[in-house]
């Protein structure tokens, strides 16, 4: 039987990361906060957007202010999801190849659900069936809950399976399923950030990505989560 593929989303299969900050930046001027960096926002991502905006206001912002910076934020963004948003370079060959191999494949993010699957639409409709986002009833990542319900869509147990991130979300998340974690390099966390979070196995290309994925046909799949 093929290892079950869970993917995260933003940072591992999309390049999401100019629009959020396009719409992290267009809510705090609308407010009168300072805008926020690239290279901020990317720290500030990974715990859903509610804590993206939690992390870009200033400081000592009360939670109600939060929470209106947050629903423009999702105004904005629900118009402007993909003006920059693109797949990684290689991921769409890599997903193709998983797919005509008979790899079962779902995404789980941390984004809204109607997002989460419009992105899937859009970008890897004919390669990822499933897509779980954000929903009621189910705890967020890296609760495990969400792995749990896109194997539960695609009819699979956790037996056979690997989580794909690029965070220390991920990670947290994968070790609460029990599953093994492949950590991608390309996303919003660097090489050096994911060691220190645990990663047992980096992946700096998909390419390299296809490969260790291919090896695990070759390691049983407890013995990845003793290492």
């Amino acid at each position: 039987m093929k290892t079950t593929l869970i993917f995260d989303l933003d940072g591992t299969l999309l390049d999401t990361l100019e629009d959020l900050k396009d719409s992290t930046n267009y809510a705090l001027q609308a407010f009168g906060f300072p805008t926020r960096t690239l290279d901020e926002v990317r720290a500030f991502v990974g715990n859903g957007l509610r804590m993206l905006i939690r992390r870009a206001v200033p400081a000592q912002t009360d939670e109600a202010t939060v929470d209106t910076v947050l629903a423009e934020m999702k105004r904005y963004y629900s118009k402007n999801y993909h003006n920059k948003t693109k797949p990684y370079v290689g991921i769409p060959e890599i997903l193709q190849r998983f797919q005509e191999e008979g790899y079962p494949m779902a995404i789980v993010s941390n984004k809204a659900g109607s997002v989460v699957s419009l992105l899937r639409e859009l970008y890897f409709d004919k390669l990822i069936p499933v897509a779980v986002g954000e929903m009621p009833g189910v705890a967020r990542k890296p609760a495990p809950d969400m792995v749990y319900e896109g194997m539960k869509r695609l009819g699979v147990g956790r037996e056979n399976a690997v989580y794909i991130g690029d965070s220390e979300v991920d990670l947290q998340t994968a070790r609460n399923a029990g599953l093994p974690c492949l950590s991608v390099t390309w996303g919003f966390r660097t090489e050096a950030q994911l060691i220190e979070a645990g990663a047992q196995k980096l992946c700096h290309t998909p390419e390299e990505l296809y490969e260790a994925v291919h090896a695990l046909g070759e390691i049983p799949i407890d013995t990845m989560l003793s290492i």
